[in-house]
């Protein structure tokens, strides 16, 4: 699903630019994603890892602060207070919706925001940051040479990132005298600290700092060779996988029971990478895949492919049936393993008619334990009745229609 434009009233009561990342089925949590120093709610990183929540059931709203990206408001006005104030802002439109947020993630001085807003939003809990410094007036650092226009005019134009921004000497009096040790020891949340060991813009050492401030439930994770923006997809991914896996310990996640007819519940398929063909396949909250295709079909190889899905699915309904029959039987088998190969051949080729191409699974089954022929024939046979063996040998059909 496309996220969601929306906008809600800031610190100052301008409205704010956001994206809600909402799931493809009913949402089970909300949170809240706050971008780095003068980046935005579109970077790469951040649109990745919301995306990757959205398909396990979480809600993401990510929003532009106050003057930066599509937000209303002047950004030389802004200070950590206000960045603070503009998420517990977005916390509470949230809780205006019926959607109140239990997951905070700040990137980078987003990081650091989040950890000072934590204690104003009582639905929270849990927190999440990446790259975060422990301290806020570490951002001073990149604009130490305007100091004396600072000084001087109470504002200075400094380039970041190769975009001119005007800087207030409030700005940097409010980071200088902020300190969030006291907000850390303090959260009522569960803490995940990501940060990656050779990030040449905060240190690693902030993560050491912050993951000492904080009280139990708390998790530290490396983000590896992570660049501090993580821009490589492949570090996006393993964030965003990280994030979901830990999250669920400590937020409900719990879905409604599956509508009429969809016994297991739903499968859904969300694509991952427009330029390329990953997909998040998702069912329910708790089992996610990744599906993909091969690098030669102009894929990134980093999930089964379709035909993949297929042959696994028939190998392991066929290592279930079995197991099922022999435990009621109470024959010795202690293993299973089943190997799948497939193959498209003509249909003369399986002993049938016409010169069409037909999908073609050689099943290969492995039986451990001390069981007779009779008994091994038998569990043979039984694995012909695997219900995917049959439907795919069987006349299925697939109705296909386009959503609203």
């Amino acid at each position: 699903m496309r996220p969601e434009k929306l906008t809600f009233p800031g610190h100052s009561g301008l409205p704010l630019a956001a994206r809600m990342d909402r799931p493809e089925g009913p949402t089970l949590a909300t949170a809240i994603f706050a971008h780095c120093f003068t980046c935005g709610k579109d970077i790469a990183a951040a649109r990745r890892i919301s995306q990757r929540l959205a398909a396990m059931g979480i809600a993401v709203l990510r929003f532009d602060f106050t003057g930066l990206g599509h937000s209303k408001g002047e950004f030389q006005n802004t200070s950590f207070t206000t960045n603070v104030q503009d998420i517990q802002a977005a916390a509470a439109h949230l809780a205006e919706i019926g959607q109140a947020p239990s997951l905070l993630i700040g990137h980078s001085f987003g990081g650091a925001a989040v950890l000072k807003a934590a204690i104003g939003i009582p639905s929270i809990k849990a927190l999440v940051t990446l790259a975060a410094p422990a301290d806020p007036g570490h951002v001073v650092h990149n604009f130490a040479h305007a100091k004396e226009d600072l000084a001087e005019k109470g504002l200075a134009e400094v380039r970041l990132g190769n975009r001119p921004f005007l800087i207030s000497q409030d700005f940097v009096d409010d980071v200088g005298s902020t300190d969030l040790t006291e907000a850390i020891s303090k959260l009522n949340a569960a803490l995940l600290v990501l940060h990656a060991p050779l990030d040449d813009t905060v240190s690693i050492d902030n993560a050491a700092q912050i993951f000492q401030a904080a009280k139990h439930p708390k998790s530290f994770v490396t983000l590896d060779d992570a660049d501090h923006l993580i821009t490589a997809p492949s570090d996006a991914e393993y964030a965003a996988d990280v994030i979901s896996a830990w999250v669920s310990r400590y937020v409900d996640l719990a879905p409604p029971p599956p509508p009429p007819g969809a016994p297991e519940g739903i499968v859904r398929v969300s694509e991952a990478d427009p330029d390329g063909f990953l997909q998040d396949v998702q069912n329910g909250p708790w089992h996610h895949i990744l599906a993909d295709e091969p690098r030669a079909y102009g894929g990134t190889n980093r999930g089964l492919s379709p035909y993949g899905f297929l042959a696994a699915g028939l190998g392991a309904c066929t290592s279930m049936t079995v197991r099922m029959y022999a435990r009621r039987k109470g024959w010795p088998l202690s293993g299973i393993h089943v190997e799948v190969n497939h193959d498209k051949v003509h249909a003369q080729d399986a002993e049938q008619r016409g010169d069409i191409k037909i999908d073609r699974f050689i099943r290969v089954i492995h039986l451990e334990g001390d069981l007779t022929q009779d008994q091994r024939a038998r569990l043979l046979e039984i694995a012909d009745k695997c219900p995917v063996h049959q439907t795919l040998e069987g006349n299925s059909e697939v109705l296909t229609e386009l959503a609203d």
